[in-house]
């Protein structure tokens, strides 16, 4: 009984009852028009002409509303409208922006079409009914002898004045909830996006995301692979400071250069997210002729890696020879993370059309895991099938030795021979 009487006089109903008044208020100018285009044409008086001549122009004021409801703004208003007042099942399914596809405009149409429709009826009814009902009820004038002549009509049927009045007043309560739920039910329907506009803004989504993950992914392997180094390096040069004051002068030297390098990897990162204009082949950043620079300073921190670099790394493609670097950046910081100062062993070579990277290190001691990790390695395969290659990490078969292996395709570079 309380959802009944919440579906028919509650908040909601409140709220579609003015979104359907207001259909209503919409539909009169194009009735009006359509009144005096006909009448022009009809100068009858007779009640049954004047009465085919208001039907008929409510059936030729309603193609008129669906030529102006092409306009692309309009569904803009109408899901403003709906999403306000009508309170359809699924509001978040509306769309926000205008119609520019002649099918989203047809949608919009037709939904205009049907609010004016039935905002026309429910508003003819409230203007008209209302205060009928309210003078059946309380018997005034006439009302007395529309009474006696519904008993005498139907006697013992008890439709007294006041019956009849609610009765009227129940009738258009149930129009107003009838259509009201009608409205809200086709609302993402006809004003939703069209498929064409559902699978732009999928595909606009799925750029952000992917801007996203690359930003996540240059700042977690430049400036994590930084803070990484310095603080192993700050936590050795505190440990030695009165003993070996000259080292611990070397590793605040190391730290001066770590963190200079890390802020201009840091201003091309930040670079990304203004979307400035960094050249026709992509961002700037260290490549695989960097490498030197990224060993000397592993090497400050204890970590020692026996390098096996291929000849003609300097002729990759940019793109490929940027993410290559990242992706030895991360495999020697997740060295020094998790085995400490190990030795390592990296390998980068061309061959067969594609550049193969391998990393090892002996596994280090147990360590507690950080909040957040583990994204090193997700941001490597990343970066390996972006650029259509592949990737694998994991303890090799000793158990004693982690192994990272990437492989990424590259064309045009001569390939073959080791330095």
């Amino acid at each position: 009984m309380r959802r009944t009487a919440e579906a028919l006089v509650g908040r909601r109903a409140r709220l579609r009852w003015v979104h359907l008044v207001l259909g209503g208020a919409l539909l009169m100018p194009y009735w009006l028009l359509s009144q005096v285009m006909l009448g022009a044409l009809n100068n009858s008086q007779s009640h049954s002409q004047q009465l085919l001549l208001q039907l008929a122009s409510l059936g030729t004021s309603l193609p008129m509303a669906a030529v102006t409801a092409l306009l692309p703004t309009v569904r803009t208003l109408e899901s403003a409208a709906a999403r306000a007042l009508c309170a359809p099942d699924r509001p978040d399914e509306l769309a926000t922006g205008p119609a520019r596809s002649w099918a989203a405009r047809r949608r919009a149409a037709a939904w205009y079409v049907l609010h004016l429709f039935l905002g026309g009826v429910v508003a003819g009814m409230t203007l008209a009914g209302a205060p009928f009902s309210v003078t059946l009820v309380f018997n005034f004038g006439a009302a007395r002898d529309l009474a006696q002549y519904w008993e005498n009509r139907f006697p013992g049927w008890m439709l007294t004045g006041p019956a009849l009045g609610l009765a009227v007043l129940a009738l258009i309560v149930g129009t107003n909830a009838v259509c009201g739920a009608l409205l809200a039910r086709w609302a993402p329907v006809l004003l939703g996006p069209t498929p064409e506009e559902r699978l732009a803004a999928a595909e606009r989504r799925a750029v952000v995301l992917a801007q996203r993950n690359r930003l996540a992914r240059e700042l977690h392997d430049s400036v994590g692979h930084a803070l990484s180094a310095v603080g192993i390096q700050a936590s050795a040069a505190a440990r030695v400071l009165r003993s070996d004051p000259d080292f611990a002068a070397e590793a605040l030297a190391a730290i001066e250069e770590t963190a200079r390098a890390a802020v201009a990897e840091l201003d091309s990162v930040l670079g990304l997210l203004r979307e400035e204009d960094t050249g026709a082949h992509g961002p700037a950043g260290p490549t695989l002729t960097g490498l030197d620079d990224l060993l000397r300073q592993l090497a400050h921190t204890g970590v020692r890696v026996e390098a096996d670099l291929a000849p003609g790394l300097d002729r990759l493609p940019a793109a490929v020879s940027r993410e290559a670097y990242r992706i030895v950046q991360e495999g020697l910081t997740n060295v020094l993370r998790h085995a400490g100062p190990a030795p390592a062993r990296l390998r980068v070579a061309l061959a067969d059309g594609r550049l193969d990277i391998a990393l090892t290190n002996p596994l280090g001691p147990a360590r507690p895991s950080r909040p957040g990790g583990g994204r090193g390695l997700r941001g490597v395969g990343e970066r390996a099938a972006a650029l259509h290659g592949g990737s694998e990490a994991g303890p090799a078969e000793d158990g004693k030795t982690w192994r990272l292996a990437v492989w990424l395709p590259i064309t045009g570079v001569r390939t073959g021979g080791t330095r």
